[in-house]
């Protein structure tokens, strides 16, 4: 089983651009993501209501069975309204590319991403595989259809 104590290994492969810069790491012992850094080579400014591809100079073998979240850092999102576009993003298994970060300015003003800036997370999760059984009708709720706002709330 894995645990803290037994963690699970991830082949990863720092690129060129990325040469310097840390590994993705944990900031704290019971953290579920871990940091990841801009490679950039100068700084990047992200102007409000607009996004940007930001790379992080390296690159996964996500084991089968699992993938990669790229999720937004909390400090970032609640100081300056930057979050991840696509949040979380989805790295697959199969996947050998350079991870990057669609990074969006919520905020009101222009932020700027600097070389080795920690800019997002990544969480290793399981993926469960599902197989479709198409029925006439589902089985019923006390809910039912009932969908937004249902609990008056």
């Amino acid at each position: 089983m894995l645990s803290s104590s037994n963690p699970m290994n991830v082949l990863i492969t720092r690129l060129p651009h990325g040469a310097g810069l840390p590994l993705p790491s944990y900031q704290s012992a019971s953290a579920s993501g871990l940091d990841v850094h801009a490679a950039i080579p100068r700084e990047l400014t992200v102007e409000p209501g607009r996004f940007a591809t930001v790379p992080c100079g390296i690159a996964l073998a996500v084991p089968d069975g699992f993938e990669a979240q790229i999720r937004p850092r909390s400090g970032l999102a609640a100081d300056h309204g930057i979050s991840v576009l696509n949040a979380p993003g989805t790295i697959d298994a199969d996947y050998r590319g350079e991870i990057k970060v669609l990074l969006v300015n919520h905020g009101t003003m222009p932020f700027c991403v600097q070389r080795g800036m920690r800019i997002a997370q990544i969480v290793i999760a399981p993926v469960i595989r599902v197989t479709w059984s198409e029925v006439s009708e589902l089985p019923r709720t006390q809910r039912g259809d009932a969908g937004y706002g249902h609990s008056g709330v």
